[in-house]
């Protein structure tokens, strides 16, 4: 993690829920966290709590029904695409252009002058180990290797904040592991603040300066576990004393959570939030 310790996101006693037939389905519940600029921080939890919800009312593409959000010292208000971009499990790549083609046109609609939009996009794809397919078309492309530009477009905007939504989710566990030994890499050269939504305890063990635990819906932070493991991290590290008592507390810390999120699913209809 860098040294940084200026605060990058904050958020307020954050709530929200969603409008249904019957009653409102309160998803979130009074979340106040801090991530410090130039750290990597997970929000981990059962399915249902809420996780992406907070992802987008962090990112601006949802108000919540109460709190706020602070980006920079600033109030979030919406979109800041200059500040924060995305990448969502969807690679959501356009099948008519080209790999070097969807940077393009992200860079674009972005406002990146023209001069500037072909270097950027030629790095970020060298970055992710893509350069050599930039002719190629999302349909010749591998789940992985999609992945892998999704990424390579959200580096190309060069924002300090990156928000990501299981990046990993689609990818089989081979292509994980690689893909997640690169992105450790890109976090200590770039030094982004990155925020990113998982399921995964190991992923989120090898990739996190911090680990967000939440509570089953509606969602709180239920603690805060602390990775201290520089990165580039390397392989030897799964294998470590280190790692497997940080993933044994996150287990211990979210069996209870996960039942109770399936005893309440049983209970209300189930939406995708998270």
């Amino acid at each position: 993690m860098n040294a940084q310790t200026a605060a990058a996101i904050e958020a307020q006693g954050v709530s929200h829920a969603f409008s249904q037939a019957t009653a409102p389905l309160a998803v979130l519940s009074d979340v106040s966290l801090t991530i410090r600029a130039g750290e990597m921080v997970s929000l981990l939890g059962p399915s249902g709590c809420g996780k992406s919800t907070l992802l987008n009312i962090i990112g601006g593409l949802l108000p919540p029904n109460a709190g706020s959000v602070r980006l920079d010292g600033q109030a979030l208000s919406g979109i800041m695409p200059h500040k924060m971009s995305f990448v969502f499990q969807e690679n959501a790549l356009f099948p008519w252009n080209t790999v070097l083609e969807n940077l393009l046109v992200a860079l674009e609609f972005q406002g990146v002058p023209p001069a500037q939009r072909a270097p950027r996009a030629a790095a970020a794809l060298a970055a992710v180990h893509m350069s050599e397919f930039s002719g190629f078309y999302p349909a010749q492309l591998s789940g992985g290797m999609k992945q892998r530009v999704a990424l390579a477009r959200g580096l190309s905007l060069q924002t300090d904040i990156l928000l990501m939504d299981e990046p990993f989710a689609a990818l089989d566990e081979q292509t994980r592991m690689v893909f997640g030994e690169d992105l450790s890499v890109m976090l200590a050269e770039t030094g982004k603040t990155i925020v990113m939504v998982t399921h995964s305890l190991s992923e989120a063990v090898f990739l996190s300066d911090r680990i967000f635990v939440m509570t089953s819906r509606p969602g709180k932070i239920k603690a805060v576990v602390e990775v201290k493991k520089e990165h580039p991290r390397t392989p030897d590290f799964v294998v470590s004393e280190q790692f497997a008592a940080i993933r044994s507390e996150l287990y211990e810390l979210l069996h209870d959570e996960i039942r109770r999120s399936v005893e309440s699913a049983q209970q209300i209809p189930k939406r995708d939030d998270g």
